[in-house]
């Protein structure tokens, strides 16, 4: 492993691998068979091999397990030097639970990908403050049990985890907000007609962020990242709405570095969200702070699929010029 501005890149999966699969929030329990079946299947046909932390099938009241349990599963992930890489089952609500109990240094000394979203946004940003890991945000286990519309997803995963070239993030074909988890074969894809651009720039910096609402969770304690020269990968889920969505971007606004942020990527609403082109445009716009750097959004990344994976605490450049929004993930270098 190479450290470059303090900042540890674990080594890209490759065919033969070991992934540990662990329940930092929600428990594997409430996963179905048959999306485990086509998971398993999904991961197989990359070259890996899938093991299961030893307390994922625990559930309590919550749908998730005790702190000593999803705490175990994670360290045993880390220590374990077969395991090259881990996958959160699924999000849920509770994952900010385990930071205070995590053993950083344990993190830092064995490097490897940790891989979800959004309530693993806690996680991931967090042991980046505290280790300079970079972890990704992309599909959880749960996500890989899509029969259908998953190719986009996988391809951008094994671009993000399994290579070290830099890649273009270009805009799926067609998306969707169905609970493709209850009915796989009754799928409702709709036309996607790309990102829309709310302010013109170029930036390069730090990608930080995720889901925003749990990213807020760590303001103000020790493991909130430094924003400063951060480009923001910023999303939410359908219980968010453009109220509610306004009043956590402005308390990002107020947090130590923010007016250092270099750009703002803003990923897709679901429906029930009500989230429209025009809410967000004023959202933006009322915000005299976010002038001067690009923002873009409705980008392949939240709640709804697919999805693409990004490396937070990785290098990315955004360009805005006119009708023209390219995103880019700087090469990895080991």
């Amino acid at each position: 492993m190479q450290q470059k501005r303090s900042t540890i890149i674990p080594a890209k999966l490759k065919s033969g691998d070991e992934v540990r699969v662990i329940a930092p929030a929600r428990s594997l329990a409430i996963i179905s068979k048959e999306s485990r079946k086509i998971a398993n299947k999904n991961l197989e046909s990359l070259g890996l091999r899938i093991t299961f932390g030893e307390h994922v099938e625990e559930k309590d009241d919550f749908n998730s397990s005790s702190i000593q349990s999803r705490i175990q599963d994670l360290h045993d992930a880390f220590k374990d030097k077969t395991v090259k890489a881990i996958l959160t089952a699924i999000g849920g609500f509770n994952a900010n639970q385990l930071l205070k109990y995590i053993d950083y240094d344990l993190i830092k000394n064995n490097p490897k990908i940790l891989c979800g979203y959004s309530d693993t946004t806690a996680l991931q940003n967090a042991i980046y403050k505290k280790t300079g890991l970079v972890t990704y945000s992309g599909p959880h286990y749960s996500t890989f049990g899509m029969k259908r519309g998953f190719d986009y997803c996988m391809d951008y995963f094994k671009k993000c985890v399994m290579n070290t070239a830099s890649f273009d993030i270009t805009p799926s074909k067609e998306w969707s907000d169905d609970e493709w988890y209850k009915n796989q074969e009754k799928r409702n894809f709709v036309k996607n007609e790309g990102p829309y651009i709310i302010n013109e720039g170029e930036a390069e910096g730090m990608l930080l962020g995720g889901n925003l609402c749990t990213f807020n969770l760590l303001q103000g304690t020790e493991f909130m990242p430094d924003l400063k020269n951060a480009i923001l990968f910023l999303e939410d889920d359908e219980s968010s709405n453009p109220l509610l969505f306004d009043r956590d971007l402005q308390s990002l606004l107020h947090q130590p570095g923010f007016n250092q942020i270099k750009g703002i990527v803003i990923g897709r609403f679901q429906k029930k969200s009500e989230m429209t082109q025009n809410l967000m445009n004023q959202i933006i716009k009322n915000k005299k702070e976010l002038d001067c750097i690009p923002v873009i959004a409705d980008v392949d990344f939240g709640h709804t699929v697919p999805l693409i994976t990004f490396p937070i605490g990785g290098t990315c450049s955004i360009s805005v010029k006119g009708n023209k929004a390219s995103i880019k993930m700087i090469r990895e270098e080991h």
